[in-house]
């Protein structure tokens, strides 16, 4: 399918069509050429946007991840990469982005039958996003400049930057084309190679952004893609003797691990960012509740509250806070939640119906421990798929319930009352791990 960058505004009927006629690749990337798992097993594609299948997609494993690291290593240690002038490595990048930007329409259908994200949220942040990202970084493959320490007279002290040798990437599903994007620009223009691995329910665009990678120039070798799930794919990458660094974005358990691979192996370089429960901390002085009230529900709604530093946790000062959840839900009633295809939709599909279930079990399980349901809470059955969920606002969440101290990664805002700005500060902090944090005063 080929969809050209300027092709009016589509209708959901036009992207509908689209999506019927979609064939993504769902092969492995190694060495240049797309193949299959080693083992011949596939898992299907399921679309959270209708259901329906989209891919046979390779279940890749320790085989294939040998595979995809032996011809990273290899395109390391000969230079093809990392030994080329780095004005010529600068020209490749843009390139790369330029093609990003050529392909927008196919890569934001892609993503948006991969995880279900409003069509219009792909086309108009995630592949824009993924263009701009390599771009930045293709300006630093001639910029990166080494040093002289100052020293006495009779030494020479030289600081180098010098490429890690083979970078293991592990994407997650929720935004995995912006992503990917992140992992493979600061790596690619450094002269690593890389092989990636994404999330196996969202492993399209990172396959579709490998081979515009190959025809914006960058050899064989350099990028590969393994799909496949975490135990069987991941894990041997986070485990490999011959990964130099693995760089994870993903759930905090997983994290955990991946520092665990890097002791149990070979000691490698690993990079975290874990999803957290961020607070939003409303104080009574507020002097503009409505544009927190705004703020507050695009940030936990926006994409589905399926972002890792979404501000799941509203901690509110009691005096403002029935006016407060009032105004968020208001402004949470003109995030249309719709079908992910519809171009008016600003909120659509989780990435599966099993993560739906997962969200809904939480929700169920907060009303048992005594939190009320004071907007949404269910699921939208007039949509196909079973993905779909209300944008939903539990309040009366105590310290110390499920829906306050772990991580929903859905549309849900816990709202907990506080009565004095150190209270509220213990609430805030008293957390596994923290990602980020917002207060409005």
């Amino acid at each position: 399918m080929t969809m050209k960058p300027d092709t009016p505004p589509a209708t959901r009927a036009d992207w509908e069509t689209a999506a019927g006629i979609l064939k993504p690749e769902g092969r492995c990337f190694i060495d240049g050429r797309f193949v299959g798992a080693a083992s011949g097993r596939t898992f299907e594609k399921v679309s959270p946007v209708d259901g329906r299948i989209v891919a046979e997609v390779a279940d890749g494993d320790a085989a294939d991840i040998d595979r995809a690291v032996a011809a990273a290593r290899a395109a390391f240690e000969d230079g093809r990469w990392r030994g080329l002038d780095p004005k010529e490595r600068k020209r490749i990048l843009h390139r790369f982005a330029d093609l990003i930007r050529l392909n927008t329409r196919e890569l934001g259908l892609l993503e948006t039958m991969d995880v279900g994200k409003p069509i219009n949220d792909s086309l108009q942040v995630d592949a824009p996003n993924a263009a701009d990202c390599i771009q930045y970084y293709a300006e630093f493959a001639d910029k990166m400049v080494d040093e002289i320490a100052p020293t006495g007279p009779n030494d020479l002290a030289l600081v180098r930057r010098e490429p890690l040798g083979v970078v293991g990437a592990i994407v997650p599903w929720n935004y995995p084309l912006i992503i990917s994007a992140w992992k493979l620009g600061p790596a690619l223009v450094a002269g690593n190679s890389v092989v990636l691995k994404p999330a196996e329910q969202s492993p399209l665009s990172a396959l579709f952004l490998a081979r515009l990678a190959a025809d914006a120039g960058v050899p064989d070798g350099v990028v590969n893609v393994v799909p496949g799930f975490g135990e069987t794919a991941g894990a041997p990458l986070a485990h490999h003797m011959d990964v130099d660094m693995v760089s994870f974005t993903g759930s905090t358990e997983i994290g955990k691990l991946m520092l665990t691979a890097s002791g149990a192996s070979n000691m490698k370089r690993v990079a975290l960012e874990c999803g957290g429960k961020s607070p939003q901390i409303v104080l009574a002085d507020c002097g503009d509740l409505d544009a927190a009230a705004s703020a507050i529900a695009w940030g936990i709604f926006y994409n589905q509250g399926e972002t890792c530093h979404a501000g799941s946790r509203l901690i509110v000062d009691r005096r403002i806070r029935d006016e407060l959840v009032e105004r968020i839900a208001a402004h949470a009633g003109g995030i249309t939640l719709g079908h992910a295809l519809d171009p008016s939709s600003k909120m659509a599909a989780l990435v599966e119906k099993k993560h739906a279930d997962r969200v809904l079990a939480y929700l169920d399980a907060g009303v048992k421990e005594g939190a009320r349901v004071a907007l949404g809470g269910r699921r939208v059955d007039a949509l196909p798929g079973g993905a779909y969920v209300e944008a939903t606002i539990l309040d009366g969440v105590r310290p110390g319930m499920r829906v306050e101290r772990e991580e929903i990664f859905g549309p849900v805002l816990a709202v907990t009352p506080f009565d004095d700005e150190a209270e509220a500060t213990r609430m805030a902090n008293d957390t596994v791990y923290g990602l980020a944090a917002a207060v409005w005063t």
